[in-house]
């Protein structure tokens, strides 16, 4: 365990993970840091807070935290972990593929947090490695939020040729049809620290291979999840299936606790909200 005194700052531990991805070499079967790395007594930035919430459409001046935001605190802490010469997989090129969040309350926006953040496992996919990241927020000796989140490496495997056909899941009804700016993934990036070339300008996104910018993941989930709404205690999933180009037009589709943001037959975020019994 590695006690932190100051979350890490995001930009040089971005540079640095891709001056070391060219040497990496991915596979289910590569050690990984077992580090945990401990960042106590976090207070959110209110003004952060605050931009974070209407960039995202969650409700400004509340007093909880949005689900996702404990996310945006842990993310340095997972950037060191992933960008350390010790983590098998490149950080240019892995994919956020999906995310699990546990809530057992809501945490105030006031509270002091802290966060904890792992490598729990490598493990192969049709498309090359995964890794699955653990944030955990404590309060006292409480652990009241946690996320599990993969992260994908392509690279060939025995069954990097095979198609996989995914059944459909059963139609959602269109709730809302949402016109994205262009600008949405250099605010987030202010937000929430994440300031990936490939969110930014067309030009930096091209870099990249992206005709245009494109939308951070988190901020499709929390975008979905901010019309969805959340219970005070909720076990939340998301997939991460297609990227969101900046600007662009999508439709928000929602029944029955499951949401979907697609754009014509192309779905970008599928994901579910439930109740838990608080612990």
């Amino acid at each position: 365990m590695i006690v932190l005194d100051r979350a890490p700052a995001l930009g040089p531990l971005l540079a640095l993970g891709a001056a070391r991805s060219p040497f990496k070499r991915p596979g289910a079967g590569a050690s990984f840091p077992r580090t945990h790395l401990v960042l106590p007594g976090v207070r959110p930035d209110l003004e952060k807070l605050a931009a974070y919430e209407r960039v995202c459409g969650f409700a400004t001046g509340e007093d909880g935290l949005p689900v996702t935001y404990p996310h945006v605190l842990g993310f340095p802490l997972a950037m060191r972990l992933m960008s350390a010469r010790e983590f098998p997989l490149p950080l240019l090129g892995l994919v956020h593929t999906s995310i699990e969040i546990e809530r057992q309350a809501v945490l105030p926006a006031g509270g002091t947090y802290d966060i904890a953040v792992h490598v729990e496992e490598l493990r192969p996919h049709r498309r090359g490695t995964e890794a699955v990241v653990v944030t955990g927020v404590r309060v006292g000796e409480d652990v009241v939020w946690e996320s599990r989140s993969t992260y994908l490496a392509r690279h060939r495997t025995p069954h990097s040729g095979e198609t996989v056909r995914e059944e459909p899941g059963p139609p959602l009804p269109v709730v809302e049809e949402w016109r994205i700016a262009g600008d949405v993934g250099r605010r987030y990036g202010a937000a929430s620290g994440d300031r990936n070339p490939i969110h930014l300008y067309p030009f930096t996104a091209r870099l990249f291979g992206f005709p245009r910018a494109i939308a951070h993941g988190m901020w499709t989930v929390a975008r979905c999840l901010a019309a969805h709404g959340v219970p005070t205690a909720a076990l939340v999933r998301a997939e991460f299936r297609a990227p969101v180009l900046l600007p662009g037009t999508v439709e928000y589709a929602a029944a029955d606790g499951r949401f979907r943001l697609r754009s014509g037959d192309r779905v970008h975020v599928t994901g579910s909200v439930r109740p838990r019994v608080a612990r």
